[in-house]
C-alpha cells in the first residue's frame, strides 16, 4: 500500500503587519517569497509564502497577515513552536545574527541526541526554533542575502501542546501513517518519513491554559500526500473517524482538506503539486501579486484593499 502522508506541507501562521513579516521572514531568517497572494476565503488579506528555493513541501512558512490584529496566546490545543533546520556548522553565524538584530533567544540546549535547538519569537511573538543538527542534506534558498552553507533548510519539527498525546497520536498513527520515532520526558515525536522536515512533537501540557487565536499564533498545519487520488482515499479515512474533512479545495499551488484533530488544531492534507511555478518562473517566484483565475476580475480592487510591501532584503545582509 502506498503511503498516503509522506510528511509536513506547510504551516499557516497569522500575523498582525505584512511588510513586518517580510521583514523578518525574508530579511533576518533569509527565506525565499516564493508566493505573495491573497487569502483565498478573504481576498482582501495577503497570503505569504516562505520556504527554500522552488518551496519544496517541508520548507513552506505561510501567513495571513491582518493589519493591527491582537495577539493571540500559546497554549494547549495549538502548535505553538514552528521549527527550522540548519548545519551544525552554523550555529555561531546564526546566534551572532540574532544579536545583531536584536532578537532575544535561549541558550541553545540539547533535546534529542544531536540537536542543538534555540528558541527565539518574531516581532508577533510566534514560537520559533533553530535546530542545528548533522542530518539535513536538503538545500536552502542557495542565492539569498545569507550564505548559501548558513541558508535555513526547511523545517526540522513542529511542536504541539496538548492535555494528553494518546489521541492525536492514534489519529497520526492510525490515519496519517505516522509512526514513534522517539520520547523524551512529556515530549512525543512522530514522522511520516524519518527525516528533518517532518518530525511532529506532541508535547502533553495539561496545566497550560488554552491558545487563543490570533497574531503570532498558526493557523493550521498542513500535511503532505502524493496527489489526488492518495488524497481522496486519505479523505475516506478521515470521514470513516467521524472528524468531518472539507471537501476538496483547490488552492491553486495543491489541493486541500481541513479537518481539527481530537486536541483542537486544524489539521490540513495538501497535495505536493502542481507547485509554485504554475503561474511564475523559478526566477521570479514572489515578485508580483498572484491571484488565482476567480479573483482576477477584481485584481484592481484587491489592489487597492491590501497595503503595498517590498521586498527589502539588501537591507539585512
Amino acid at each position: 500500500m502506498d503511503q498516503l502522508i509522506t510528511g509536513i506541507h506547510h504551516v499557516t501562521a497569522i500575523a498582525a503587519g505584512a511588510q513586518k513579516n517580510i521583514d523578518f521572514y525574508t530579511g533576518i531568517l533569509g527565506l525565499r517569497m516564493v508566493k505573495k497572494t491573497v487569502n483565498f476565503d478573504a481576498p482582501g488579506v495577503y497570503h505569504f509564502y516562505y520556504g527554500d528555493e522552488t518551496g519544496h513541501p517541508g520548507s513552506i512558512l505561510t501567513f495571513f497577515p491582518y493589519e493591527g490584529l491582537a495577539h493571540g496566546r500559546h497554549g494547549k490545543g495549538m502548535l505553538n513552536t514552528t521549527t527550522f533546520s540548519l548545519p551544525i556548522t552554523s550555529m555561531n553565524y546564526w546566534l551572532e545574527r540574532l544579536q545583531r538584530f536584536d532578537i532575544a533567544y535561549k541558550q541553545p540546549q540539547e533535546r534529542f541526541e544531536g540537536e542543538a535547538v534555540v528558541y527565539f519569537e518574531d516581532a508577533d511573538g510566534l514560537g520559533l526554533e533553530l535546530v542545528f543538527n548533522d542530518k539535513d542534506t536538503r538545500s536552502g534558498f542557495t542565492y539569498g542575502h545569507i550564505p548559501a552553507e548558513h541558508a535555513i533548510r526547511g523545517f526540522y519539527n513542529v511542536e504541539i501542546w496538548e492535555e494528553g498525546y494518546e489521541r492525536t497520536a492514534g489519529l497520526l498513527t492510525e490515519q496519517l501513517d505516522h509512526r514513534l520515532i522517539a520520547e523524551k520526558g512529556n515530549r512525543f515525536r512522530f514522522a511520516a518519513t524519518d527525516a528533518p522536515g517532518n518530525y511532529v512533537d506532541i508535547v502533553c501540557s495539561p496545566d497550560s491554559l488554552r491558545g487563543l487565536a490570533g497574531s503570532g499564533t498558526v493557523h493550521h498545519i498542513a500535511f503532505s500526500t502524493p496527489n489526488a487520488a492518495t488524497q481522496q482515499e486519505l479523505r475516506l479515512k478521515i470521514v470513516k473517524r467521524m472528524l468531518n474533512p472539507t471537501p476538496v479545495l483547490d488552492r491553486n499551488y495543491f489541493t486541500s482538506i481541513y479537518f481539527r484533530e481530537p486536541g483542537g488544531v486544524l489539521f490540513e492534507v495538501a497535495t505536493a503539486g502542481p507547485g509554485f511555478t504554475v503561474d511564475e518562473s523559478k526566477d521570479h517566484l514572489g515578485e508580483a501579486l498572484q491571484l488565482p483565475p476567480q479573483f482576477e476580475a477584481d485584481r484592481a480592487a484587491i489592489e487597492k484593499e491590501v497595503l503595498p510591501v517590498t521586498l527589502a532584503p539588501a537591507n539585512f545582509k
